[in-house]
């Protein structure tokens, strides 16, 4: 009998919300591989639920900054050396540097899923000495790379071109679901945000937007400004429209997607990361068969002019109060892109993209 090849998947974040990992995983699992996802551990993580490949966790004394990239990569580099497998795949540039050591060491396979443009990040591409550290890991190890691969074609031509290696694109898609039917028995239009909440996402646009709007907001995420929006709020006098739902599990996000009644990924384009941005939020969206708001940015439009499923605008209170109010009062606009997300829900999903990742790694 032919021995399983094994896989080890690198990420530096908590494997509970890491939903496009968590879902190659078990493609991958699936498809005859033995997979093992290793990420970080934080002080306030959630117990692993079972799955069908082994995931572990990094206990760090540092939780950001550069400590935490510099411990998290020793620990990872260690934990790699001692752990025999046939390929290694590393999520971003932050756990790049240790396993192309070790796929070197070992003479093994290398496969690199980038997840953003990097160095393009808001928190990232302004701080000219740290995005010069970053990209010399990236110049350095990506070109070594046996398989590379993104989240868009736009990033995939991008990163071609910037490295001298073919990229391939795998999308960030739910599964397909079942056409709902869900009404919503909330007395209120509701509002959905669901995400990190970090700078350029347009979220405190979209709260002060919500004085021009007949509806509540539901914020589903936490992150680094978590304390600045709530503040917001209560600076805003707005706590009877915006209600923080604190983190939610993966699986518990399409559930509370059904009880929206329009949904919202906005961004401002501060750095390239964000321009080319093509988020899973966008396609959970459109498997809920729900309209939403979005950033005009090119991904976007690219797809929104094959299947209209979302008003596009820029991230300003005033054209997001404008969006929200057409969804919310014209009702044959409305039903027209409900409509259009199920058309578009039976060609982004996660049945397409997962036979491209299985058929991506059968070439090495």
């Amino acid at each position: 009998m032919e021995k399983l090849k094994k896989i080890i998947v690198s990420v530096s974040n908590d494997l509970t919300y890491d939903q496009r990992m968590q879902r190659h995983c078990k493609i991958l699992s699936e498809a005859g591989y033995q997979v093992c996802i290793v990420g970080r551990k934080r002080s306030n993580s959630l117990p692993l639920k079972n799955e069908i490949f082994e995931q572990q966790r990094l206990n760090c004394f540092f939780e950001k900054g550069k400590l935490f990239y510099i411990e998290f990569n020793a620990r990872l580099l260690l934990y790699l050396l001692f752990k025999p497998c046939d390929i290694l795949l590393s999520v971003d540039f932050d756990t790049l540097l240790p396993n192309t050591i070790v796929a070197k060491l070992r003479r093994g396979k290398l496969v690199f899923d980038a997840h953003e443009y990097f160095t393009e990040v808001p928190e990232l591409f302004q701080r000219k000495f740290v995005k010069h550290v970053w990209n010399t890991i990236g110049n350095l190890c990506v070109p070594k790379v046996d398989l590379a691969y993104t989240v868009s074609s736009s990033l995939a031509d991008i990163f071609t071109k910037q490295h001298g290696i073919p990229f391939s694109s795998i999308m960030n898609v739910p599964p397909l679901q079942k056409n709902s039917n869900h009404v919503s028995k909330n007395e209120n239009k509701i509002i959905l945000y669901q995400g990190a909440l970090n700078v350029g996402r347009g979220i405190e646009e979209l709260i002060v937007a919500m004085k021009q709007v007949n509806g509540v907001l539901w914020i589903a995420g936490e992150g680094d400004l978590s304390k600045q929006l709530r503040d917001l709020v209560e600076l805003e006098k707005l706590n009877h429209k915006v209600i923080f739902l604190g983190f939610v599990l993966p699986e518990n996000l399409p559930e509370l997607t059904l009880e929206a009644d329009i949904c919202c990924n906005l961004l401002v384009p501060n750095g390239l990361s964000y321009y080319y941005s093509l988020a899973n939020k966008f396609f959970d969206y459109i498997q809920a068969g729900k309209p939403q708001i979005c950033a005009n940015l090119p991904e976007y439009e690219k797809i929104n002019s094959q299947f209209e499923v979302a008003i596009l605008c820029k991230a300003d209170p005033t054209e997001i109060a404008i969006s929200l109010n057409k969804l919310l009062n014209d009702h044959l606009l409305y039903e027209k892109l409900k409509n259009n997300c199920f058309k578009a829900s039976q060609v982004y999903n996660l049945q397409h993209e997962s036979q491209k990742l299985i058929n991506l790694f059968a070439t090495i």
